[in-house]
Order: structure tokens, then sequence, then C-alpha cells
């Protein structure tokens, strides 16, 4: 883990008791820290007791005692309403940080030889994968690489830095609205459509967050920014007319002057004198389609910004083997496969897995966001079938109806079951796809959970006995 510094002998509060929760009360008793931890959830404050952690029941404590608050970043903050933590931490003057926050104070206070380089990953879609090909990148060419954050492990979790280390950081806009000092060397902003806009307060408050990826770079740090859509677009105009960093735009769809761009599946760094292609993409077999594309441009860029040289980005795009639940295939049966895009909570990150199939049997739903999947009707034709799980099937029949033949499977099980029977009598090569287009607390605690049941039923379905499938 990496111990907490600037709070030795002070008492933290820690609230929200999951992966990140726990990992910083770890980290700041190893900084020298006193925590107090709470949840609202019995059974995570009994996890936590039994592991010697220290529970305390904040809504009865004294919080004039405390010397921050740490929250957990799926705890409200702001909108639909602060949570009580939030409002008890305020009226008691008491500094409310994420762990990202924590990880960038001990980065800070770290003496020049023992600073790693940070690399800082957001965007709307893609972040997960570009944050696992940038790690990727980093180690084929030899960097100690450590990736985490909003993906994997907890950044505190992670093993403790050096001057040699790269820490490759997924961010989400949760984590960023609790981040204030982070200075990344390298930061990515991919994209920007609307996502979450509960929790900000509308588009304004959510491209705010996304922006702070970008807050304390100076002379000298990097700044990847997709520009192929106009909240993208007008933060690269303003942060270039700023002039404190190397920019590089980046583009799946465009050539540019300058930066990293990818035309019919060809990558070109134009950062230099003229435009060089560096990589021929529709020979990278983990990273097809166009928002791929992006995805491999703006981890080109961010690992040149790490001085890794262009035939060892290069390489690293090729080798990389694939990121779980984002259009990964879990198994075939016959001429049925089944592809996990799991991490597909919104309407745009589906359309990039639908838009790659003809033809599919689409299991989507669980916890709808704004829009539902009004957007992806052009892609309703592609729909062989629907299988509907979760609070959003009753809504997504409506939608689908009169456009694709709909049944509302209920769990992700009977889904899988019925797709394969389905997609089975069909007598041709068939997709199975998972791509919910939905959060998944509905039913499961994260998305990665929601994967992993979509590949136990899988798998359930591949050692049943011969003729068990029922439709």
């Amino acid at each position: 883990m990496i111990p907490v510094r600037g709070f030795e002998g002070k008492t933290v509060a820690v609230f929200g008791l999951a992966r990140t929760g726990l990992a910083a009360a770890r980290a700041l008793q190893a900084g020298g820290a006193e925590v107090a931890l709470w949840d609202e959830k019995p059974a995570a404050r009994e996890a936590a007791a039994a592991e010697g952690l220290p529970v305390v029941d904040l809504t009865t404590a004294d919080w004039s005692r405390f010397a921050a608050l740490m929250l957990s970043p799926g705890v409200p903050l702001t909108h639909p309403a602060p949570h009580w933590t939030v409002e008890r931490a305020r009226a008691h003057g008491v500094e409310i940080l994420g762990d990202i926050e924590l990880f960038a104070r001990t980065v800070n206070a770290a003496p020049d030889h023992k600073r790693p380089k940070v690399v800082a990953i957001t965007g709307t879609n893609g972040k997960s994968t570009t944050t696992a090909l940038i790690a990727h990148i980093c180690a084929s060419a030899g960097r100690d690489t450590r990736m985490g954050g909003n993906i994997g492990v907890g950044v505190l979790g992670l093993e403790d830095m050096h001057g040699g280390a790269v820490y490759v950081l997924e961010m989400s806009s949760y984590q960023l609205d609790l981040t204030s000092s982070l200075k990344p060397d390298v930061s990515v902003l991919l994209n920007i459509s609307p996502d979450h806009l509960e929790r900000h307060g509308g588009m304004e408050g959510y491209v705010a967050a996304k922006r702070r990826v970008l807050l304390n770079q100076g002379k000298g740090d990097t700044a990847v920014i997709g520009v192929d859509d106009p909240w993208g677009q007008r933060i690269c105009t303003e942060i270039t007319a700023a002039n404190r960093r190397t920019i590089v735009p980046i583009s799946a769809s465009k050539a540019m002057g300058r930066g990293a761009y990818v035309l019919q599946g060809l990558l070109y760094d134009a950062t230099g004198e003229r435009a060089v292609e560096v990589a021929d993409l529709l020979r990278a077999r983990s990273l097809p389609g166009r928002h791929n594309w992006q995805n491999a441009a703006a981890a080109y860029a961010a690992a040149r910004g790490l001085g890794i040289s262009p035939e060892e980005a290069a390489e690293g795009l090729m080798s990389f083997p694939g990121l779980a639940h984002r259009m990964e295939t879990v198994g075939t049966i016959g001429a049925v496969r089944f592809v996990n895009d799991s991490k597909a909570t919104n309407a745009d990150a589906a359309r990039q897995a639908m838009s790659s199939y003809p033809k599919f049997y689409w299991i989507a739903g669980g916890q709808p966001k704004t829009g539902g999947i009004d957007a992806l009707q052009d892609l309703f034709p592609r729909i062989a079938k629907a299988y509907l799980v979760g609070e959003a099937a009753p809504a997504f029949a409506q939608t689908l109806k009169g456009k694709a033949s709909v049944v509302q499977s209920g769990t992700i099980p009977a889904a899988v079951a019925q797709a394969y029977a389905d997609a089975a009598a069909s007598g041709e090569d068939a997709i199975v796809l998972l791509s919910p287009a939905c959060a998944s607390f509905d039913q499961f605690a994260d998305f990665e959970e929601r994967g992993e049941a979509f590949r136990a039923a899988v798998q359930a379905l591949m050692h049943a006995p011969a003729g068990a499938v029922a439709r």
C-alpha cells in the first residue's frame, strides 16, 4: 500500500467501506493517522471490524475532533443532495477528501528522487480500456507500472511509490469532484457526452468535473484531449490558449495539423514536423472499432508524453490483450458467441459495441440513465431480439415496441439462457451481447459483478448436459 502522509497523529473519518474506503483506511493508518470508519450497511461495518479496523458511529460522533472526512466516491457530494456526512463535515469545518486526493498530497510531499510519474485518465467512455492500454504499453516498455483508481485496485492499495514508478490511474467524475491537488505528468480527457447528470446537477457540472483532470498541470506536462465531441473541442481550445503545457489533440475521425489521429484504421503521429504513420490498428485484434481507435490514439500520445519511443508505444498497442467486461468474448457454444460488454453503463457506451455487429441478441437493462436508450434507435434494426433485465426493463420494452422483438427476462441468467436458445435455433453464426446501457446498482455492486454474473451464466450453459437448455 501507499502510506498517506500529512495526517500523522490526526483522526480522519472514513465513510463508505467498500474497496476504496478500506484501502484508504489502511493507508491512513500506515502513515500514522487515526481513523474512524463507518458505513450504513451493517455487513460492511462487521467486515471492517473483523479486520481490526476501528468502527465508529459517525451519526453520534464528535466531528470537531476530525481533521478530514475521507468520502468514498459513490457517496453524493453535492447532488441530488449532499450526503449527511458531507453536511456534518461542512458544519464543523472538516475538509472533505477522496482517496485520489490523499494520494496526490502524498506524491506532492515526496522528495524529487522518490516522486513517481502519474498518468490520469478520464472521459465518459473508453477510460478503462485506455487506462489498461497505457499501463500495458508502459509495462511492455520496461517501466515499473501500477494501474488503479477507478479500475482494479484502489489507488492507495497499490504498491508504495519510488522515483522510477509510473501510476496509471482511471478517474471517474465522482473521484475528480473530490480531488484538488493532483498534478499528473500526463492527463488524458478522452471524450464527454451526457452521463451522471443527476450527480453533477446537469451537464455544466459534469463537464466541470471532467475538466478537473487538467487542473494543476504546468510547464512540461502533457495534456491529451479528445476533440471528436464539442465539449472536448472547446476545452482543447481553451487549454491551448493558456499555453502552460504540451497539448496533444486526438481524433478517431479526422486528420489534424498536430496531435495523434486515426484514419481508416491507420494511426498517425502529427506531433512533429509532419504526420507519420505509426501503427495499423486494423491488425490490433483487441482494439476493434472507431471508439477503440480513439483509445489507441490517446494511449499512444500518453506513452510519448512519458518519453516512451514511438516504436515501443506502437508495439504495445499491437500486443494489448484487451480488457475484461469490454467487448470481451467469454465463451462460444457451437455457432453462438457470447460477448461481455458490462462496462457499457450508458447508451453512448453501448453504441460502441452495438455498432460492431450487423446483428445480435441483446441483453440490456439495469438502473437506467437519463435518456434511456432513445439515442440508440438507429441501431434497433440490428437487434435480432432483446432480453431486458432490472429496473429499466419496462421502459426499455416500451421504447423498443414495434421496433424489435422483446422479452422481459428479469435476471442475467434467465436472459442468457433465453438468448442462447433463440440464437442457437436461428442456425446462423450469432452474437449474444451483454451491453446494458445502464448502471448495475439495482441488482449488482458494480459493472464487474454484473459481468461476472454473465460469465458464470455462460459457463453454466457450456457445461450443461446436451438438451438441458430450455427456451
